[in-house]
């Protein structure tokens, strides 16, 4: 079932072809997997108009300097960051509904950027439901692992690395209370000082189990609607269980089932109000016959309103 005919804003794809937020290869092939699954097409095919802008740039690891180990590839991202940034007020500015596809989750730091500087120009703050397995509220100064895709919550929190969270000059592009996380799962300790730093709202698996899933997203979008622009989406595909999503890259047992996944989307839509969607971190090179690309497409489909019947 297509959307009702007011909900026909045009929705620009922007890929991102970032994998140097982390050391797992392969997601940088993750546009090309959801554009194969026929994102376009399904999306054409509920009545709604697309344009597909191509990729941004992204450099070659082989080709760059790593840098700092605490923040590898930090100067590079935040680069690419700040392009992913442009491209989506570009869209805003046609009135288009931006949908980013990744990549690892590092290039949030630059379409959140993007979305928060346009509607910061017009006075209203952008809400955030972050929807992952982790929190990537990690900082240079508390992360194990020196992946920068473990940070850019904390840089749109204004928590740091300074060069991600001063994308578009300023921060913090969000305010905590109006940003709320679903899904998490596996969180690292110097990440759980830093939620309680920020004041960050964190909705576990377990308070999905013990609430039940529509509790969850009406809770998140209720905290994210605070803004009055609207909110932004940023989804990791890693909030999945992999017995339906294995081509992720840091996946972690436990997660949404294949309609907890649905429904959260569904609700998205049936609210209004989400002003982009980043779908990030499908890995083809882990997947099985690209099932996780088009389980990603399929939930997209769902934001904007495919209903079962």
């Amino acid at each position: 079932m297509a959307p009702s005919r007011d909900s026909l804003r045009e929705i620009e794809v922007i890929g991102v072809p970032l994998d140097l937020g982390q050391r797992r290869r392969g997601v940088d092939m993750g546009p090309s997997a959801l554009r194969v699954a026929g994102l376009t097409e399904k999306l054409q095919s509920l009545g709604l108009p697309v344009r597909d802008r191509g990729n941004v740039h992204v450099p070659g690891a082989e080709l760059t300097d790593r840098g700092d180990p605490r923040a590898r590839f930090l100067d590079q991202i935040a680069r690419c960051g700040e392009a992913v940034a442009q491209w989506v007020d570009e869209a805003l500015a046609r009135s288009a509904t931006p949908v980013v596809l990744g990549g690892d989750h590092s290039l949030a730091a630059g379409s959140i950027a993007g979305v928060a500087s346009h509607f910061r120009a017009r006075g209203q703050p952008v809400g955030l439901i972050w929807i992952d397995a982790h929190t990537d509220i990690n900082t240079p100064e508390t992360t194990q692992s020196g992946n920068v895709h473990g940070m850019p919550l904390a840089a749109l929190l204004g928590l740091g690395p300074a060069s991600l969270g001063n994308l578009r000059g300023w921060s913090p592009k969000i305010d905590a209370r109006q940003a709320v996380l679903v899904g998490a799962r596996d969180i690292d300790d110097t990440e759980r000082q830093n939620v309680r730093r920020a004041g960050l709202t964190v909705f576990t698996m377990r308070d999905i189990d013990e609430k039940g899933l529509r509790a969850v997203m009406e809770k998140a979008i209720e905290i994210a609607s605070q803004a009055t622009a609207g909110y932004y989406v940023s989804m990791d595909m890693d909030w999945v269980d992999p017995d339906e999503a294995p081509g992720v890259g840091t996946p972690v047992p436990g997660g949404a089932t294949y309609r907890e996944a649905h429904l959260a989307m569904e609700i998205v839509a049936d609210h209004g109000g989400m002003l982009g969607l980043d779908v990030v971190e499908v890995n083809p090179i882990l997947d099985e016959h690209n099932r996780t690309a088009e389980l990603a497409v399929q939930l997209i489909c769902s934001a904007f309103g495919k209903k079962i019947l």
